[in-house]
């Protein structure tokens, strides 16, 4: 018996891998990113308490009658967290890739949320 999706089992056995270090706290969240095959989401969540402090996704009122490509989605989607993140107080965050790769999607949402001020 072999495994289903091998793509899907590597980007788990990665992420438990992150998992282990990467801790949230609720001065430094876990900013968690999550990568669908249309959208993108990102949750700043607090793991000693078990809570969602701020979320953001391509989904929101604001991003999705626009029409723009995946990557300056996921831009735009960077932008709208660290706002976020700002209005209640939040400076530093732990980046959680999620075991997906820091390029394309992941890495503009990243680099969008430190031009808007997020630090990590």
């Amino acid at each position: 018996m072999g495994i289903k999706n091998k793509k899907e089992y590597r980007r788990l056995r990665i992420k438990q891998r992150i998992r282990k270090i990467v801790n949230g706290t609720s001065e430094r969240p876990r900013m968690s990113v999550f990568r669908s095959n249309k959208q993108i989401y990102v949750q700043l969540i607090d793991d000693a308490n078990g809570q969602t402090l701020v979320s953001a996704s391509s989904r929101e009122k604001e991003l999705e009658d626009s029409k723009m490509n995946k990557v300056d989605q996921a831009k735009e989607v960077g932008k709208l967290v660290a706002k976020k993140a700002k209005d209640k107080g939040i400076e530093t965050v732990i980046f959680d890739r999620n075991g997906y790769l820091y390029h394309g999607r992941v890495k503009s949402l990243a680099e969008a949320a430190r031009e808007e001020g997020l630090k990590f």
